[in-house]
């Protein structure tokens, strides 16, 4: 094949258009990849910890889920309602559902049952909005009267467990119990 200055620069023009193309979509598929990589992340971070709320809830006897250890702070089992509440409000505004009043939980679960029935079903809820499409984490939604993206409220949900987890480590161990992350891991 015998090249010609035509064909030389044909070839050096679709070189440098196949690099200015290349160099156009990396940073969206790193973009993609870094979004898919952080949810993941921030799925088995809030997983993490609503399973050692929900063991909790479920090792606690019902005679403790009156529990304060002072009166000025919720009962056991109202921190896992509350807990149950807020996950099952700030999930259903991720998905695009209305949502219910963060104590609506919180004022009917008074029963042990009731209440870790209502965190099993807010963490189904939850389960549903971890799964969204990364390329949909950066949507807009309203929480708590203010602006914020799916991304924000999915955190925020993480973190707002982790903060009651960490009330019912001290309810547990003031009780003499073992909370579910400090137990030994069962072989």
């Amino acid at each position: 094949m015998i090249r010609t200055q035509t064909t030389e620069r044909f070839m050096k023009m679709v070189k440098q258009l196949l690099g200015v193309v290349a160099i156009a979509l990396v940073p969206s598929m790193v973009s993609a990849q870094a979004s898919d990589a952080a949810l993941t992340a921030l799925r088995n971070n809030w997983k993490g910890m609503v399973v050692n709320i929900t063991k909790a809830a479920e090792e606690v006897a019902e005679k403790d889920y009156g529990f304060k250890p002072v009166a000025t702070v919720r009962s056991f089992g109202e921190v896992v309602a509350h807990v149950a509440g807020t996950q099952d409000m700030i999930c259903a505004g991720v998905l695009g559902e209305k949502p219910p009043a963060e104590d609506a939980i919180e004022k009917v679960a008074k029963t042990k049952a009731a209440i870790v029935a209502a965190l099993k079903a807010s963490t189904a809820h939850c389960e549903k909005a971890y799964a969204i499409a990364s390329t949909t984490l950066q949507t807009p939604m309203d929480l708590f009267g203010e602006k914020n993206t799916r991304a924000g409220a999915l955190t925020l949900n993480a973190v707002h467990d982790g903060e009651h987890y960490g009330n019912i480590v001290t309810y547990m161990r003031m009780k003499g119990m073992i909370p579910p992350s400090s137990q030994p891991a069962k072989k």
